[in-house]
């Protein structure tokens, strides 16, 4: 059955999954979704070597990768990692010390904080310029409105430049940039979220798309952990599925055997939106980490400070965690959205991508048994 989205991009069915983990994206890829690597935390060097390890193992197969070019300078590049480090107050390093302290945790000396560079526009640029250097079918943008930078760079080399939104009115900023696809995110999702439900956020999107007369699909993310949640969005209009937290708990994710336990083990309710841990909301799973800074009283620090200050502390925790450490274990958290629900077993990346297709279509199947 042909689809807009596989016909765009080359894939054989339209399940994207946003995955950090280079195994993820090229497992999904060979099993016939497509696999979008999130490579907004890497260096123009780490990225070349993650795309050319993909090449290698995708047989083939298309995926893309999800940069950021910023549509503001926000954050003065000429001031070092090292200055924003001492900006963060002594209260905040206090806090972290006691935390850590009370777990018996121990924060080693690291080097640089995963996903805590400062995205510009000249990294965003060298990102993309070494994405194009490989097979990809797809670009996209990871936060804020598509600069004029990367439509071009996308049109030039004949590849989509998607982007994700999370209300009805980025969704028409999105449109008059120029973007070729739209990624409806709900606050359901994992990580940075807004607060519009995807059953709510993809319809409006749809309508604005319409209202503008622009011929540009429209994928649903956020909480779809399965093919008949993806067949529901598609009945409404939806081109495809994006999916993020459904690959935390597979066989070749990032994530460690503790989160992947706790991920089984935690409701729909066991998430929650918080600014402790980036600065900004995102969607994570609920934990002690949380409780002890809401009993703390701080507000939390502006990204990256906040950033900057509870990665190194949430590494040491994950590590002590998998160590043994039941303390650490309450305090372990990642980012993950509702739909951790709905996880109820470790799969590999490959079988959640045939459980999909099989559901997807049992959900079609029912639909139209009710239509008659």
């Amino acid at each position: 059955m042909p689809f807009r989205m596989t016909e765009m991009v080359g894939c054989e069915f339209p399940l994207f999954a946003f995955s950090h983990c280079r195994d993820v994206v090229a497992a999904v890829s060979r099993a016939g979704g497509f696999g979008v690597l999130g490579a907004v935390s890497y260096t123009p060097e780490q990225l070349e070597t993650e795309l050319r390890w993909i090449d290698d193992h995708v047989e083939g197969k298309p995926y893309g990768v999800d940069v950021l070019i910023p549509e503001v300078q926000a954050v003065d590049q000429s001031i070092t990692t090292q200055e924003i480090l001492a900006a963060i107050p002594s209260e905040y390093r206090d806090m972290t010390a006691r935390l850590l302290a009370d777990a018996g945790v121990e924060l080693e000396e690291a080097g640089p904080v995963p996903g805590s560079a400062r995205p510009n526009t000249s990294l965003g640029q060298e990102l993309l310029e070494v994405s194009f250097n490989h097979p990809v079918r797809l670009i996209a943008n990871a936060l804020g409105t598509a600069p004029p930078e990367m439509i071009e760079a996308g049109r030039r080399h004949g590849i989509p430049v998607a982007a994700l939104v999370g209300a009805k009115e980025h969704a028409i900023k999105q449109i008059e940039a120029g973007v070729d696809i739209l990624i409806a995110q709900g606050g359901e999702g994992g990580g940075h979220c807004g607060e519009v439900s995807t059953i709510v956020l993809v319809p409006e999107v749809l309508d604005a798309v319409e209202r503008a007369r622009a011929d540009i699909p429209v994928l649903a993310a956020g909480g779809i952990m399965n093919g008949r949640q993806m067949a529901g969005m598609m009945a409404m209009g939806a081109a495809g599925a994006w999916c993020g937290s459904v690959w935390l708990a597979t066989t070749e994710a990032e994530t460690h055997e503790v989160f992947r336990e706790k991920m089984i083990a935690a409701s729909s309710r066991d998430t929650i939106r918080s600014k402790y841990r980036t600065g900004k909301y995102s969607r994570q799973l609920r934990s002690g980490w949380h409780a002890r800074w809401e009993e703390a009283g701080l507000p939390a620090l502006p990204m990256p400070l906040m950033m900057l200050l509870s990665e190194p502390v949430l590494r040491a925790i994950d590590k002590a965690a998998v160590n043994g450490n039941p303390k650490a274990r309450e305090l372990c958290s990642y980012f993950v959205g509702q739909g951790v629900g709905l996880v109820t077993e470790i799969r590999s990346a490959g079988g959640v991508v045939q459980d999909f297709k099989s559901e997807f279509a049992e959900g079609f199947e029912h639909l139209a048994a009710a239509i008659g």
